[in-house]
């Protein structure tokens, strides 16, 4: 798979929480590290995504939010 996207994490797949519409999807890139995706349920089926499976989470983006207390 090429992307033009340079932000690609390889992890697998930790957690999936599914509801009505879209699912969470929760993805360990290292122990203790993890970044979470909301994507279309549909497109978990779609995938295969099931907890264990390896997974790519690609970040494009032109906007980067920051905040601090």
């Amino acid at each position: 798979m090429k992307l033009s996207a340079r932000n690609q994490f390889a992890g697998t797949v930790k957690k999936i929480v599914e509801g009505a519409v879209n699912s969470e999807v929760v993805i360990e890139l290292a122990p203790g590290l993890e970044i979470t995706a909301v994507v279309t349920k549909s497109s978990v089926e779609r995938l295969g995504l099931r907890e264990g499976a390896s997974a790519i989470a690609v970040i494009k983006a032109s906007n980067v939010m920051v905040g601090v207390e």
